[in-house]
């Protein structure tokens, strides 16, 4: 079964906010720093699109509606396009593609390194997302994309090292990362039908 209008819905839902935030910054909207807040923004961005793309499996046990794995994928991909976008405004805005300056940047600031690190995890993720990869590697694949875990765990290091003066924000979003592998955890994604199927149960004979 196909779900192209919520296919849609995820495109523009995605696509709107790179383009308006890129307007902004070209329209001088974002304060005097106008490339910092787009990297930070981009980044910020691909974090939550990163939350969002680990908690269908989740809410498809939750629900079982098989629409929200129907456009894990489509989450997936503009993850990746997200951290394209963050990486390239940081190579534009902050360093001006000026590649003498990198070396200062990575010995001044290493959580660039880790954000790197997470860039080349979504990177192979996202080569390997079609369905000739998926045939190609077989078993193999299902551990390739057990990077997903490692890489959410380096993205929020990466924020983690940003923003070490205000951590309320970062905890928000470190909480709902650990909550989503917590689901993950064999034993406990087991109990997920069991619950629902009790709470089901437990319904009908109320009505």
């Amino acid at each position: 079964m196909r779900y192209p209008f919520w296919r849609v819905g995820v495109f523009i839902a995605a696509a709107i906010w790179p383009l308006l935030w890129f307007y902004q910054a070209f329209a001088d909207q974002l304060g005097p720093d106008p490339g910092k807040v787009l990297v930070d923004r981009l980044g910020l961005g691909t974090l939550v699109l990163l939350l969002i793309t680990l908690s269908m499996t989740p809410l498809q046990k939750l629900t079982g509606w098989a629409g929200w794995i129907a456009v894990r994928r489509q989450l997936g991909l503009w993850c990746f396009a997200y951290v394209v976008l963050h990486l390239s405004s940081y190579l534009a805005f902050i360093l001006g593609f000026d590649w003498s300056q990198l070396g200062v940047e990575l010995r001044k600031r290493p959580y660039i390194i880790v954000g790197t690190l997470g860039f080349l995890g979504l990177l192979a993720l996202a080569v390997t997302s079609n369905r000739y990869s998926q045939r190609r590697l077989g078993t193999r694949w299902k551990k390739l994309h057990r990077l997903v875990y490692a890489i959410l765990g380096l993205g929020l290091l990466h924020m983690l090292w940003i923003v070490r003066a205000d951590l309320k924000e970062w905890a928000i979003y470190a909480f709902i990362g650990a909550f989503l592998m917590l689901l993950r955890i064999p034993p406990v994604a087991r109990r997920i039908p069991r619950l629902l199927g009790k709470r089901k149960v437990l319904q009908e004979k109320r009505n």
